[in-house]
């Protein structure tokens, strides 16, 4: 008869207890104060100042920009006057040759250097204007006609050097395709003086 193998069977072995499940509990540290991001890096309501202020310190920096550009901003480094003006008409060319006087003062700290001259007339119409004539066609011109040789002086040409605090006087000669009765209703004259080195051109009306 076969032996009964259910009363040989060795019964299983109990398990160990888990170490770690055997461990101290872990400690509940209870709700306490949480941690807030956004005041451990800052906010813009913390880290700046009011915002009436900004706007104070703003205002006060325009204004003073301001100035300062008022102050600095390029002037014409002279002054002048134009004292005499002779115009006549050329004949059956719709065009009046004028001669104008003018004086020019340098109120610079450094000698001023005259680059170019331009005559401007402002009419109905609108600005005429014209590069002064040559001092060598003076002589040509005064011949064809006297009454421009009246008042004349003698030529204020490019290249004419003024010392500073000091002045020079001349004549310029332009002409306009204007008649001379357009001429006579004009609404300004203007000499316009373009020195070297300078942003601004000296510009005498009358």
């Amino acid at each position: 008869m076969p032996e009964d193998i259910s009363s040989k069977v060795s019964p299983a072995p109990t398990p160990e207890p888990n170490r770690e499940s055997q461990s101290a509990p872990s400690m509940d540290l209870g709700p306490g104060p949480g941690i807030n991001i956004a005041e451990e890096f800052g906010t813009a309501q913390r880290n700046l100042p009011p915002a009436k202020i900004v706007a104070i310190v703003l205002g006060v920096a325009a204004v003073l920009l301001g100035i300062y550009a008022f102050l600095a901003r390029a002037k014409p480094q002279g002054g002048g006057s134009v004292d005499n003006i002779t115009a006549v008409e050329v004949p059956d060319q719709n065009m009046v040759m004028v001669a104008i006087n003018v004086t020019v003062h340098n109120s610079g700290e450094k000698s001023l250097w005259i680059h170019d001259i331009k005559g401007k007339i402002a009419t109905d119409s609108g600005e005429l204007s014209d590069e002064a004539a040559s001092a060598m066609d003076f002589d040509r011109y005064f011949q064809a006609f006297p009454a421009l040789k009246e008042h004349a002086l003698a030529a204020l040409p490019p290249e004419t050097k003024i010392p500073p605090g000091g002045q020079a006087q001349g004549t310029i000669v332009v002409t306009f395709p204007v008649t001379q009765d357009g001429f006579d209703k004009r609404k300004s004259l203007s000499v316009v003086i373009q020195p070297y080195d300078q942003p601004l051109p000296l510009v005498l009306t009358k």
